[in-house]
């Protein structure tokens, strides 16, 4: 019961933090606070109250994140998993990432970045050959 509440709240507050009119609202607090400084003679309590404040919204806010983005994330890396899975070509050992040492990651990085390489090696040969036909056919029908 806590955490659907605590999900449920973690959602909406980190949705509502991200819309213009909290921003435009936070903005405004500071605005009012900083006009209210003279009133106050820029004393040590003035400064304290935008300081508490904005230390307490922070602190909370870090959790709520938080939250809402190992929820996220976990729901993207399913996603991933049942995508890797169902692809009959792909290498279902990607499927358990998250959960490899950084030795083993950097093993599976180097090899995928090997095959970009190739991959990107032969983009180039396509396009000179490609290229290259259209050039020759050009040659053929006269223009240049």
């Amino acid at each position: 019961m806590i955490n659907g509440s605590f999900s449920i709240l973690a959602k909406k507050a980190s949705f509502a933090a991200g819309t213009p009119w909290v921003f435009f609202g936070a903005l405004m607090i500071v605005i009012v606070w900083a006009i209210s400084g003279p009133v106050f003679g820029f004393n040590d309590t003035w400064q304290l109250v935008i300081n508490t404040g904005t230390t307490i919204i922070t602190f909370l806010m870090v959790f709520l994140i938080q939250h809402t983005q190992n929820a996220d994330a976990a729901a993207v890396q399913i996603k991933l998993d049942e995508l890797i899975r169902v692809i009959t070509k792909a290498d279902n050992v990607l499927l358990d990432l998250e959960n490899m040492d950084p030795v083993e990651l950097e093993t599976i990085r180097k090899k995928y970045e090997k095959l970009a390489r190739e991959a990107n090696r032969e983009k180039r040969k396509r396009i000179a050959s490609e290229a290259g036909a259209a050039n020759d056919a050009d040659q053929a029908s006269g223009r240049e």
